[in-house]
C-alpha cells in the first residue's frame, strides 16, 4: 500500500497558522536562503497570512497521518490580474505557494497529490490560469505535471 493511501487531506483553517508558517521558513531554509533572511520574513509574514487564512484569501490544503500529523501542505490564493494572452477573457491568477512536504514523508507522491488537489480547486473556482516560483528541487515535478518556464525577472528595491 502507498503512503498516499494511508493519508488524508482537509482544506487549511486559520488553526494552520504556525504550520504555514512552519512550512514556509523550512522550504526557504532547504532551498538555501540565509538564516538571517528567513528570521526577518518571520513576523511580517505572519501578520500577513493571518487575516487572509481567517477570511479564506489564502486556502489550500494539508495531508495528514492516520494520528492527524501534517506530512504536507500547499498553500493557494486567486490574484488579481489583468488579461493576458495566456488567460484573455479572466483578469486573475491562481497562485501555488508554500508546496512543502516533511522530510520524512518525501519521494513517496505527496508533492504530486498537493498539485492535483490544487488545480483541481482552481478549476472549481473558475480560476483558467496559475502560477508559482518553483524551487530548484521542485521544478522537475512541476515540469512532470505541465507547468512550463515562463519570461519572469525580478529585481530587489531596497
Amino acid at each position: 500500500m502507498d503512503l498516499t493511501d494511508r493519508l488524508s487531506h482537509r482544506p487549511l483553517t486559520q488553526d494552520d497558522l504556525d504550520l504555514v508558517c512552519r512550512h514556509r521558513a523550512a522550504m526557504f531554509r532547504e532551498s538555501g536562503r540565509p538564516e538571517d533572511a528567513i528570521a526577518s520574513m518571520a513576523a511580517p509574514f505572519r501578520d500577513w497570512l493571518a487575516p487572509r487564512l481567517a477570511d479564506g484569501r489564502y486556502f489550500g490544503f494539508v495531508l495528514e497521518d492516520a494520528d492527524g500529523a501534517a506530512a504536507a501542505g500547499i498553500g493557494l490564493m486567486e490574484i488579481d490580474w489583468p488579461p493576458h494572452p495566456a488567460h484573455p477573457g479572466e483578469a486573475r491568477r491562481g497562485y501555488v505557494l508554500n508546496v512543502y512536504v516533511e522530510p520524512t514523508h518525501r519521494r513517496r507522491g505527496l508533492a504530486r497529490q498537493l498539485m492535483t488537489l490544487a488545480e483541481a480547486e482552481f478549476r472549481r473556482r473558475g480560476v483558467a490560469y496559475a502560477i508559482l516560483h518553483a524551487t530548484a528541487a521542485g521544478r522537475p515535478l512541476y515540469e512532470q505535471a505541465g507547468w512550463a518556464p515562463t519570461t519572469e525577472m525580478a529585481k530587489a528595491l531596497t
